[in-house]
């Protein structure tokens, strides 16, 4: 891989760059107005805004950082943590597109996303779980009840 877009910012933009760069991986990042002075937009061998300081407007716009990892030709993006690394749908789209989601597979996301599904998925390594159900709670008197079972807080 000769360069990845760190779709994140911040400290954990900085130090995913600062191993890319030991590896001599090229860096793009990704930045919102609010962050233009960061370090971490400093440190990238490229810099691209994609909108207002929200959220939503910068660092969950998927079409934008698409946009920006196509128009670089960009081979990796990786999410860091938090916003985009847990969205199986950005996954698919990254991976349609011929780059390479550098995180979870598209499975683990969907996985670990969902309680019930992640508890049955560890379960059978014999991983210790906290107490509750197995399935989803669908009224509040059978809720109270696993309550009282368990104790609390819950």
């Amino acid at each position: 891989m000769r360069k990845v877009l760190v779709a994140n910012r911040g400290e954990i933009a900085l130090r995913i760059m600062k191993t890319l760069k030991q590896m001599n991986i090229q860096t793009v990042a990704v930045y919102s107005t609010a962050d233009r002075e960061a370090p971490f937009v400093k440190f990238a061998d490229e810099a691209y805004c994609i909108g207002e300081p929200a959220p939503s407007e910068s660092y969950l716009n998927t079409s934008k950082i698409m946009e920006v990892a196509l128009s670089t030709n960009t081979e990796g993006i990786h999410p860091g943590y938090g916003f985009l690394s847990e969205n199986s749908d950005f996954a698919e789209m990254v991976a349609a597109a011929g780059i390479k989601f550098i995180g979870p597979s598209i499975e683990a996301i969907n996985v670990m996303g969902d309680k019930i599904d992640a508890k049955l998925a560890v379960k059978k390594f014999d991983v210790p779980l906290v107490p509750g159900t197995e399935e989803a709670l669908t009224d509040i008197i059978t809720g109270k009840k696993i309550a009282a079972e368990i104790g609390y807080p819950v």
